[in-house]
């Protein structure tokens, strides 16, 4: 075999390794929440009213769409199943910068304890290429079990994008999260 085979042989070999490393590295939500990779069927994409982001939400699910001087939001809830197990998801890009930072943190931790929910974990990350803040909460909301994940993403010195998904009842808990994670994580910002 030829120097040139050898060398073009071990180029496609490497290439292909690093592309295959690069579909199998997980993102952060996923890996922190030990995610496995989940698929939907019969997504389709919905674009917020003022076209500043688009999401993915099965068919089957109820979506509305809302918008004001300052936030565009799109909620969507899997109303085919019980509450208990369902996944509700708000999606609102806000025209109001966040600032990560200290006394952030300590405000959204009040918020929760105000609605008398617990902090579990709380981490900065990069979401959509953004500095992002995510925030669980666990508590009891009417007579359910009651998580939250909060999705906090500095866009701009201007604008912002907060999510969050909601689990009610104790049944598939982590299950239906990582569901939410999957198609939080098919955000687009169109800006």
């Amino acid at each position: 075999m030829s120097y040139s085979k050898i060398i073009g042989s071990i180029t496609v070999l490497f290439f292909a390794s690093l592309l295959l490393y690069a579909c199998n590295q997980q993102s952060v939500l996923k890996e922190d929440f030990n995610c496995k990779e989940i698929f939907f069927n019969n997504l389709e994409v919905i674009k917020d009213i003022k076209g500043t982001f688009s999401v993915e939400f099965p068919t089957s699910w109820k979506t509305s769409v809302y918008t004001d001087e300052v936030q565009s939001s799109i909620y969507a809830a899997d109303t085919t199943k019980q509450l208990t197990e369902a996944i509700l998801l708000d999606v609102n890009y806000i025209y109001n910068s966040i600032t990560i930072s200290d006394i952030f943190k300590l405000k959204i931790e009040h918020e929760n304890l105000s609605n008398k929910l617990i902090q579990k974990t709380a981490k900065e990350f990069s979401f959509l290429d953004k500095p992002s803040y995510y925030v669980v909460s666990i508590g009891k909301k009417g007579k359910y079990k009651y998580k939250s994940l909060q999705i906090f993403v500095h866009i701009n010195k201007e604008k912002s994008l907060v999510v969050k998904a909601e689990i009610y009842g104790d049944s598939l808990v982590n299950q239906r999260l990582c569901k939410a994670i999957t198609l939080i994580e098919k955000i687009k910002l169109e800006q």
